[in-house]
């Protein structure tokens, strides 16, 4: 009888600590989801500034048209990839990053090259454009690092133990983290 008792009382603590680790793991795994909603956000508003950026390019009669398309091209990759939140992968995070960095190469394509046309430089409408541009960055790097962290805290989370029986038992899995751009560890060459 007594032994009865034990296991009872073993099989009562790890129900408890199991429901306790549930319900930890469904509000990072929202956590998760709601930075990356943040993550979106940010690269939607560079999206959005995009057309106005070149609408304002265009303006320009000698500016190079295949700069433009291709900053127009990548747009339209980078915006076709969706991402499901409950499906977080690396590989799917990877395929999303690697659409938006075509298109913030394309982006610095046409920052640079547009120092070659003074007339452009001083339009008013270009240097709002690239101001707003410039702090879209800035939010989309700190929402990245946000998210990252958030997966750091959900997938330690679910990788411990007792936690990691839970996680097991309802499906939770591990979730993605962006990653620096291939070759961001070498600091580019400036040539005067």
């Amino acid at each position: 009888m007594k032994n009865l008792l034990i296991v009872i009382a073993v099989v009562v603590v790890l129900a408890l600590m199991g429901g306790c680790s549930y319900n930890g793991m469904v509000k990072s795994d929202e956590n998760v989801k709601g930075k990356w909603g943040e993550v979106q956000t940010q690269y939607q508003r560079r999206s959005d500034l995009i057309p106005n950026l070149v609408s304002t390019v265009k303006g320009e009669a000698n500016f190079e048209k295949g700069t433009l398309t291709e900053v127009t091209n990548a747009r339209a990759r980078a915006t076709s990839i969706q991402v499901d939140p409950t499906k977080l992968t690396p590989e799917a995070i990877q395929q999303y990053q690697q659409a938006q960095g075509q298109l913030s190469t394309a982006l610095g394509r046409l920052l640079v090259a547009s120092e070659n046309y003074p007339t452009l430089r001083a339009n008013e409408a270009f240097r709002g454009l690239q101001v707003q541009l410039e702090g879209t960055e800035n939010r989309i790097s700190v929402a990245r690092r946000d998210f990252n962290e958030s997966v750091q805290a959900y997938n330690s989370k679910i990788r411990a133990f007792p936690a990691n029986i839970t996680a097991k038992m309802f499906g939770f899995a591990e979730k993605g983290y962006f990653q620096s751009e291939a070759g961001s560890d070498k600091a580019p060459k400036v040539q005067f």
